[in-house]
């Protein structure tokens, strides 16, 4: 099931809707249509304005954290970095990119460029809200007014809280810069992720002791915190670690390969004699597809004898070249959420290496 759709792209980048946040608008607009004035619309008549505002107020504040990624973007993309899409979900936006620079005034740059344009957004608003509060006779009641108050103070809201130095957040990311400047790339990582991780459990504790009122979301925000932080400190050091090591280095040279004709049962039978979990389909020396177990696994055991190989192959092949970067491989499969691609050299396919290659070599060479 995909979880996320595409509506558009914006800067040759895919803006994507996480199903969290096809879920979360209407909470929102319902938010916003029972609090009270600044920070809602109850008192506004008749309703069906009062419920109009309310779902506009609800998309402008995701407009917003689509505007804030797009400031990363642009950041990045001008200092070269390549963003795969932009995602809105539960919790507000993620920028996809290959990677992150490792120059930490580039870094600097990228983590602050959202929090800048939620603080133009929202400080532009402010000023707007009151210029026209003082030509107005009809404030405070004046609904419209209430909504660039609200959008404008919002933005504001998201600006602080990214800047909070809770890694993998804006702020977070600022202080791993500032870290980088002092010590390894590394040690950064670790320190801010450190700090992170301190900041989720002191706002897990929060959210636990308030949770009465509403405290809950503290205590949810305080995972995925938790979780960023865990995941990007692992990250950064698998690809320190695989520094200097090309595809070649790792490369499974003795290839398995099976035929497209082969029917899935004795497809079956090779997996389990060799314990390998994807082959290249080869037809007339050329690899034409590659079959995992998760292919297996959607045919029904009663027409395994009946199902060929190349029913069931994905026919579009991933493939790196022998003096890629091993990290290059690692980003294909994670980006594919793949297992393993083929490796090639001069046309010809002369091994493969998968995530368990990588893995293991991860695991030596630390």
């Amino acid at each position: 099931m995909k979880t996320s759709i595409q509506i558009g792209k914006i800067m040759g980048i895919p803006i994507k809707l996480h199903i969290t946040f096809l879920l979360i608008l209407p909470v929102f607009a319902y938010s916003f249509s029972i609090n009270p004035s600044y920070f809602g619309f109850s008192d506004v008549k008749p309703a069906i304005f009062r419920y109009t505002l309310s779902s506009l107020a609800a998309i402008s504040l995701f407009v917003c954290v689509l505007l804030h990624e797009l400031g990363h973007s642009y950041v990045a993309k001008k200092h070269g970095t390549n963003i795969q899409s932009i995602t809105l979900f539960l919790f507000g936006g993620v920028s996809s990119m290959e990677e992150i620079p490792r120059n930490p005034k580039t870094e600097l740059k990228m983590a602050v460029a959202g929090p800048a344009v939620s603080l133009l957004i929202g400080s532009t608003l402010i000023i707007i809200y009151e210029f026209l509060k003082t030509g107005s006779s009809y404030f405070p009641g004046e609904p419209v007014l209430r909504f660039i108050y609200l959008v404008g103070f919002i933005n504001i809201i998201l600006c602080i809280f990214n800047l909070i130095p809770a890694f993998p957040m804006d702020g977070g990311r600022v202080l791993r810069a500032w870290f980088a400047e002092r010590m390894s790339y590394i040690k950064a990582t670790k320190a801010a992720a450190g700090i992170g991780k301190m900041f989720a459990i002191l706002m897990g504790v929060f959210g636990f002791l308030t949770v009465s009122i509403g405290g809950f979301w503290f205590m949810l925000i305080a995972f995925f915190i938790y979780i960023g932080a865990s995941e990007e400190e692992k990250s950064t050091e698998v690809s320190v670690i695989l520094e200097g090591t090309k595809v070649k280095d790792i490369m499974s040279r003795n290839i398995l390969t099976v035929s497209p004709e082969m029917t899935v049962e004795e497809l079956v039978d090779l997996m389990f004699k060799h314990k390998h979990m994807g082959y290249p389909v080869v037809d007339n020396e050329q690899p034409t597809g590659i079959v995992t177990f998760n292919d297996v696994q959607k045919v029904p055991k009663e027409e395994r004898k009946l199902i060929r190989v190349s029913q069931i192959m994905t026919q579009e092949l991933i493939t790196a070249k022998e003096d890629d970067d091993a990290i290059i491989a690692l980003k294909m499969m994670t980006v594919n959420n793949i297992g393993r691609v083929i490796v090639k050299n001069d046309g010809k396919m002369t091994g493969i290496v998968s995530r368990t290659d990588l893995l293991r070599s991860v695991q030596i060479l630390e």
